[in-house]
């Protein structure tokens, strides 16, 4: 018999409209109940979740097992949580009776804490990050038929080895190059590569990622770690990146425009942040398509020449991810100087 274990973290498809707010946090046994709301709010277990699973999972009744991480709206992660989920969904990845590892998860952060599980899953188990746009109470939401979905691929051996995937509204697409682009559509993520379309209830594999030998998990200063996300606009100040530095920021990511490039003073700050052994990550505020150095006068040929290292194809909260990994990662692992060839020409 097959066995999927999901791991609930809380996020829209664990929440109900009007439900008192629960701020669970490692470590804290008493829950911080707020009053109640209007707003939805994550509140139930994933163990509330999975009376449909058997009926479209690809086996006849599996085994489902559970566990609670925290119950918590992703917007409200922080790094130290983020490991804390990666961490549990590597440990039950790694255990010889599980087939498959499914993570509930609020999806304003989900591709921050899918793409450090894919950092690290070293694992021939693939660890399926899924959601909901609609909350559990609402009569149509989503939640059912994407955790069926997500537990059909994670129990599905032609996707093993693929690290962290997403899947939600019909598509499971790799969790590196993923971002949420839509706030409230059904289908919210683009980016990454899509492997796999359902048809209706049948599950098409349609890509075979590559992916980078996987990174070991940081210890727990990752949770400390500060990386500081700068993004490049008509008038920004360079200033910012000094004082991201100054606030004790161990690296910055800078978001430039374009292919990524920044305005007047951006590279030198850049030089002075470097010299000073703060990394400085180059990547692009642009929803799709790669950091690519073109442009001279301030723009990403300057910036590379000033010492930043290119982010590649990541967006600059995954690039913010990798960058706090390889920061907090045990000796011996790539250093930050070594995204480009971790990561800038995989697809």
């Amino acid at each position: 018999m097959s066995r999927v274990h999901i791991i609930g973290t809380g996020g829209t498809i664990a929440s109900r409209t009007g439900a008192p707010g629960t701020a669970e946090t490692p470590g804290n046994t008493e829950d911080s109940r707020r009053p109640g709301t209007s707003g939805s709010v994550a509140s139930d277990s994933v163990g509330d979740l999975i009376g449909a699973l058997p009926a479209a999972a690809g086996v006849e009744s599996p085994e489902v097992t559970t566990e609670d991480v925290m119950t918590l709206g992703s917007y409200r992660l922080g790094l130290p949580e983020i490991l804390e989920i990666a961490a549990a969904a590597l440990t039950r990845a790694a255990e010889a009776a599980v087939d498959g590892v499914v993570v509930t998860h609020g999806t304003d952060t989900l591709e921050e804490t899918a793409f450090l599980v894919d950092l690290v899953n070293g694992t021939d188990t693939t660890v399926v990050f899924t959601g909901a746009q609609l909350a559990a109470d609402q009569p149509d939401s989503d939640g059912p038929r994407n955790l069926r979905q997500a537990a059909a691929v994670a129990l599905d051996p032609r996707f093993r080895g693929m690290g962290a995937l997403i899947a939600f509204d019909g598509r499971v697409q790799t969790a590196r190059g993923a971002r949420k682009a839509h706030t409230t559509a059904s289908q919210p993520f683009h980016g990454g590569t899509t492997v796999g379309l359902f048809r209706g209830e049948e599950l098409d594999l349609v890509a075979q990622p590559v992916r980078p030998r996987a990174l070991p998990l940081p210890g727990k200063t990752f949770g400390s770690t500060r990386v500081e996300v700068i993004t490049a606009y008509p008038g920004s100040d360079p200033g910012l990146l000094q004082h991201a530095a100054q606030a004790g920021a161990a690296a910055v990511v800078l978001a430039g425009t374009g292919v990524g490039n920044a305005g007047e003073g951006y590279a030198e700050a850049a030089a002075d942040l470097v010299s000073a052994g703060v990394p400085v990550v180059l990547s692009t505020r642009v929803p799709s398509g790669p950091m690519v150095p073109l442009y001279g006068n301030g723009g990403g040929v300057d910036l590379i020449a000033a010492g930043a290292v290119s982010a590649g194809h990541l967006n600059p909260f995954q690039a913010r991810i990798l960058a706090a990994a390889l920061l907090a990662a045990p000796s011996g692992t790539p250093t930050l100087t070594e995204f480009t060839t971790l990561f800038s020409d995989q697809r």
